[in-house]
């Protein structure tokens, strides 16, 4: 009878040890290191493009690309076909997440070679993007950009 209880014992601490463990989560860098193109782009609160869309205003993004698929370089193509070309960066925090591109070539409008984003959410099929400085290019706005990855 005591080994038995001491089989049970020792299988039930064994269950708890294993559940208890979890998968080391990825990193922000690596969910999202991929080639993204745009699915829905709101310049302020205007939706401008859909992907598959028969009517958008700006039918210029179904060109845009944004190339993270290097862990630190990055290519950047506008709905105006401009590319650019620089480093990017994820700072992940309790207030929440960034994703700066920095250093580009040549130097977007209005930039100074910098354009951040704020992370609304990212899994890697997904990435929702809030522009945090207005875009001399669309007229001022803050620009949110819903991209998908193939």
């Amino acid at each position: 009878m005591t080994r038995i209880c001491t089989f049970l014992g020792a299988a039930v601490v064994g269950i708890f040890l294993l559940s208890g463990c979890k998968p080391n989560a990825k990193p922000l860098s690596e969910i999202i290191g991929r080639v993204w193109s745009a699915q829905t782009v709101k310049e302020g609160t205007t939706t401008v493009y859909t992907k598959g869309g028969a009517s958008n205003a700006k039918a210029g993004y179904v060109n845009f690309r944004l190339d993270l698929s290097s862990p630190t370089a990055v290519s950047y193509k506008e709905f105006d076909g401009n590319t650019f070309t620089g480093q990017w960066e994820v700072q992940e925090s309790a207030a929440g997440n960034t994703l700066t591109l920095k250093s580009l070539t040549p130097q977007p409008t209005g930039t100074s070679g910098t354009i951040q984003f704020t992370i609304n959410s990212a899994s890697e099929t997904e990435l929702v993007l809030t522009r945090t400085t207005a875009s001399q290019k669309t007229g001022g706005t803050i620009n949110n950009y819903a991209l998908v990855s193939p």
